[in-house]
């Protein structure tokens, strides 16, 4: 059987990098795994298929490898997110009960409450803003790095130091070779802290009691930490600003939230499969297999491309339309599945639900100007977004 192939996909193309949807189309037009000739990869972009190969970490390793570069999959060696259980289990085990439901339930009403009272002191001043400076970035990097217990100095770089993580898993390009050098920063100030910096009882206390008791080595407590600081703040960042863009673009939308705030858990989902911030991650064939129609063989290396099976016209019914109430929207991949799927996803969901309970109490419509777009080989969203409110009576 012949091997779909596209020869003319380039991931680090600025057409791509600025709009990838075009790309995930004509990747599942060609089939359930298809080449990408200029990557030496194997594009999975189908529902059925991202998540089959999602849930099967015995036959699609992530511990070769998930970026598309050798020079990050050499970095990332041992690290949460390239490791396959055991390993990944008990590193992942370190911060189980800080984020599990019960704990989350507890800083459930802390959250909330942060995220009133930026809006109401944003709303205050002013009722037009950058959506995504002035509302969407502070509240999650507040939130996280309070959680992890990080010390004052060195937040205000966090932000480009994730950002520079993710674009680094791309292929070797001139972005990708900028983010190295910001990684270096981010590790070489996470290696200068230490333990009686963080905050009792945070993250990264728990971090560094786990390996004093022995339960992983002490040299993963530096890229545990980063691994949390970088994937804890872009996901909710992207969610809160494309949520205004599109309750702006779907004024018709906002109101079933502000008439039904039963709705928001789903809403959250519905912005999440709508526009997934995290475009790809790689995994490495173990063995031959097949994947839907298509083989791969042993040491094939596969691009999972979240946001591409989010639009998947073969599970979603009409998966361009925007739909707070869409019933199973709660079956989107934008934070991974199986082994491998996002630790802080909780916290995520309860950072958006906060924020946009509290819009939806203030906030009757939200009118938005012309969006500027963070460019990221790995991370789609938004840089700036001119937004003005008509405040609720």
């Amino acid at each position: 059987m012949s091997i779909p192939t596209l020869d003319d996909v380039d991931l680090t193309a600025e057409d791509y990098v600025e709009n990838p949807h075009p790309t995930y189309d004509r990747i599942r037009a060609a089939g359930d795994a298809v080449y990408l000739s200029k990557h030496d990869a194997f594009g999975i972009g189908r529902y059925d298929a991202v998540r089959q190969v999602l849930s099967d970490w015995e036959t699609f390793s992530s511990a070769r490898g998930i970026a598309l570069n050798p020079m990050t999959n050499e970095a990332t060696t041992g690290m949460i997110i390239a490791t396959d259980p055991p390993e990944h289990d008990a590193l992942r085990e370190v911060l189980a009960d800080k984020l599990s439901p019960r704990a989350l339930r507890a800083l459930s009403e802390d959250i909330h409450a942060q995220a009133k009272v930026l809006v109401d002191d944003l709303l205050a001043r002013t009722t037009s803003f950058d959506g995504v400076v002035d509302l969407a970035q502070s509240f999650p990097i507040q939130v996280v790095l309070d959680l992890v217990g990080l010390p004052a100095d060195g937040r205000d770089e966090v932000l480009r130091w994730a950002d520079s993580a993710f674009s680094a898993a791309a292929p070797m390009s001139d972005r990708t070779m900028a983010a190295f050098p910001l990684l270096q920063e981010q590790l070489a100030y996470l290696s200068g802290i230490r333990k009686d910096d963080l905050v009792e009882g945070s993250m990264g206390r728990a971090i560094y009691d786990a390996a004093e008791a022995g339960k992983i080595p002490a040299e993963s407590c530096v890229p545990l930490m980063s691994a949390y600081v970088t994937a804890g703040v872009d996901t909710t960042i992207n969610g809160i600003s494309n949520a205004i863009q599109l309750f702006a673009e779907n004024p018709e939308q906002w109101d079933r939230i502000r008439a039904d705030r039963s709705l928001l858990n789903n809403a959250v989902n519905e912005i999440l499969r709508y526009d997934s911030p995290l475009q790809y991650f790689c995994r490495v064939a173990t063995k031959d297999a097949r994947i839907g129609e298509d083989e791969v063989k042993e040491g094939d290396r596969l691009v999972v491309f979240y946001p591409s099976a989010n639009r998947d016209e073969r599970k979603w019914g009409n998966p361009l339309d925007f739909d707070v109430a869409r019933e199973d929207a709660a079956e989107h991949l934008a934070f991974s599945y199986g082994v491998h799927g996002c630790a802080g996803q909780g916290l995520a969901r309860l950072e958006a639900h906060a924020m946009l309970s509290a819009l939806a109490d203030r906030v009757e419509r939200f009118e938005v100007g012309t969006p500027e777009r963070r460019l990221n080989q790995l991370i789609r969203g938004l840089a700036h977004l001119p937004t003005t409110v008509v405040l609720a009576d």
